[in-house]
């Protein structure tokens, strides 16, 4: 039996009210838990100055059996990298309201539906879930994040730079398409350095390069299909196309080979080019001459020339 249920919430997203009603529906629309007692519940809001690590650490000195995040992917993000940085064992349940709801996308938790998520979220079995941490070199200093979708440069970091605020918040994740086109201009192949685990280091070149504990983007789109979220490895995809013929062939790669001719049984391997490359690793280490666009989970942090990216198994236990 649940005793006590603690919920991180976003107020830029949601208010108390709406979360409340649905957590409400959730309890009496499901059969599972009618006649059950209902938990204890304590809130715990996010600022612009704590995005949800702090809260999250209240959260946990409350003792709960279960924290909701309710809120975007830079919530969950937080939620999940102080979660991650603890030895606590409590549980964790998502209510996605942002606008590219990623993680909540890759675990097939409802979208737009405040009650199922909530529902999910108090009935489900949690899986264990990895986390991805990245130790990164920007202009300010030395940083490091954890990361539960992906991390890289090139064209997904132009095209979240790019991106107008007012128009994602019109439309959601289209906005993202009306970058698109310059984001393809701004990301031109560089060559760097990069090591995959105890491998000897190697010279590659490429305009975008993505470090994935998931796989599937806004609209569906599945950009990397063999990420898992509980292998105990990352994926990660370097492209490196070059004008219309390149990235014609690029295209059929990822939507065809890789996406559709997956999908409907005709291939179970996927497939590299001369232009996209796909490998696992549970370490790498990449540096870059010069400082390039960096995004974690769709959030644009900075420029960088440097990083390291390493995966904790199993750090989380997600509903």
């Amino acid at each position: 039996m649940m005793r006590r249920l603690a919920i991180v919430w976003n107020p830029s997203k949601t208010d108390q009210d709406a979360l409340s009603s649905g957590l409400q529906d959730a309890r009496t629309g499901s059969e599972v838990l009618a006649g059950t007692t209902s938990p204890e519940v304590s809130w715990w809001e996010t600022s612009e100055d704590d995005p949800g690590g702090d809260a999250t650490r209240r959260a946990i000195a409350w003792d709960p059996d279960l924290i909701v995040v309710a809120g975007g992917d830079g919530t969950v993000r937080a939620v999940a990298e102080h979660l991650a940085g603890t030895d606590t064992p409590v549980e964790l349940g998502i209510v996605p309201l942002g606008t590219g709801n990623l993680l909540a996308r890759n675990l097939d938790i409802p979208l737009n539906d405040v009650p199922a998520a909530f529902a999910r979220a108090l009935t489900g079995q949690a899986r264990p879930v990895d986390i991805g941490w990245v130790d990164v070199d920007l202009a300010a200093g030395h940083e490091r994040h954890g990361f539960v979708v992906m991390v890289g440069f090139g064209i997904d970091a132009h095209m979240i730079d790019e991106t107008n605020d007012d128009l994602k918040d019109k439309v959601g994740w289209l906005a993202y398409v009306e970058s698109l086109g310059r984001a393809l201009s701004a990301s031109n192949i560089v060559p760097f350095h990069i090591t995959a685990d105890d491998q000897p280091t190697r010279d590659e070149e490429g305009h975008t390069l993505l470090i994935a504990n998931c796989g599937t983007l806004q609209g569906g789109f599945t950009l990397l299909p063999d990420a898992d979220p509980s292998d105990g490895e990352l994926d990660y995809l370097l492209l490196s196309a070059e004008g219309i013929v390149q990235w014609a062939g690029t295209l059929k790669t990822m939507l065809w080979d890789n996406g559709l001719k997956r999908l409907i049984g005709n291939s179970e391997e996927t497939t590299s080019t001369h232009t996209v490359t796909h490998a696992r690793a549970r370490k790498l280490e990449v540096t870059l001459p010069e400082p390039r666009p960096f995004e974690i989970d769709g959030e644009q942090i900075g420029d960088t020339h440097a990083f390291t990216v390493t995966v904790q198994p199993a750090a989380l236990h997600i509903r």
